[in-house]
């Protein structure tokens, strides 16, 4: 009986361990989404806690919820207009990631993201689709709560969809390859030369990109081609998150080549921007590790065909070296 108990304690124990590892990455990504806040210090173009929070459900299972929810409240309690508005944040903030979870397991969604219509099923139903709860539900109660004017609706609504869509298309792809990176074995020096020069190349293109008036935004594509051909999602998503990170931060500065729009227009073209790189980086690497995947199966099939006719056809007998005759002999 006391080893059942003590069973019980550690499991309960490590199930509240992980909650609150849970809530504390929650938290963790809000307060660095909040720097760069655009819209009543709560609405900002990148959200990583909704991509924190879709990792952490696909990772953990649909009981990891309580976690999110608890950083959400963490969150949003300092800062909301009313406790009834922080409320229905909270449950917007809960309930758009839960869903995009629920709508990528019925999709058959594999976290590798090595097929196309994985990457495709990321964008459209864990991003896009999902999405629109949390922007809905968190839009309209500073809408009911007085804090957000009828004429900044729209405004609000577009960042804060658009925002926490990033965090999924941005973050989550981030934290899905970590979950499986392992210390790599039997890689040259010049392969991991090669990473090393892949990362601080996008991000040298990309601040040059967005320190400049000068439209150059199209510079860090052949960087996100580059990853994704060499190193597949491995490689494209951190790019990904450096050309996005980097774009966030200039726009927010007033600098580079959004600034001389207003807000409605650059944050327009800045996620117009940000979704073409996360879907460049997440397509291209998906087709591309599928056509690996697909090329290794089929050397496979044909060296097992091979090994099966080497074994089936007889050896043919060769005859002794006295009786071969030429063809015209009797």
């Amino acid at each position: 009986m006391g080893i059942r108990r003590n069973n019980g304690l550690r499991r309960h124990g490590a199930t509240a361990l992980r909650l609150v590892t849970v809530a504390a990455l929650y938290y963790a990504g809000a307060r660095i989404g909040l720097l760069q806040e655009l819209v009543r210090g709560q609405v900002t173009p990148l959200w990583p806690p909704t991509g924190i929070a879709l990792a952490c459900l696909l990772t953990l299972g649909p009981m990891a919820w309580p976690g999110v929810a608890l950083g959400a409240v963490a969150v949003n309690a300092p800062i909301g207009p009313s406790p009834l508005a922080v409320l229905a944040i909270v449950a917007g903030n809960t309930l758009a990631p839960v869903c995009s979870y629920l709508l990528l397991r019925r999709a058959d969604f594999r976290p590798a993201v090595d097929r196309l219509r994985d990457a495709l099923v990321l964008v459209f139903l864990g991003a896009l689709a999902g999405m629109l709860i949390s922007a809905t539900v968190g839009t309209a109660a500073l809408l009911l709560s007085g804090a957000l004017a009828a004429a900044d609706f729209w405004t609000a609504w577009s960042v804060w969809w658009t925002g926490d869509a990033m965090g999924v298309l941005v973050i989550t792809p981030v934290l899905l390859v970590l979950r499986r990176a392992r210390l790599p074995r039997g890689v040259g020096p010049y392969r991991l030369l090669e990473a090393v020069a892949l990362l601080l190349g996008t991000a040298a293109v990309a601040l040059v990109a967005m320190r400049t008036d000068v439209s150059l935004l199209f510079l860090v594509f052949p960087f996100l081609i580059w990853a994704a051909l060499r190193f597949q999602l491995a490689g494209a998503a951190p790019c990904s998150l450096i050309v996005t990170v980097l774009a966030i931060a200039s726009t927010a500065k007033g600098t580079g080549p959004f600034s001389h729009h207003s807000l409605p227009a650059r944050m327009v073209t800045l996620q117009a921007f940000n979704g073409s790189t996360a879907l460049t980086a997440l397509l291209l690497s998906a087709i591309i590790t599928e056509r690996n995947t697909t090329r290794r199966q089929i050397e496979r099939v044909c060296a097992q065909l091979a090994d099966v006719v080497f074994r089936l056809t007889p050896d043919e007998p060769h005859p002794p070296e006295g009786d071969r005759r030429s063809p015209d002999r009797r």
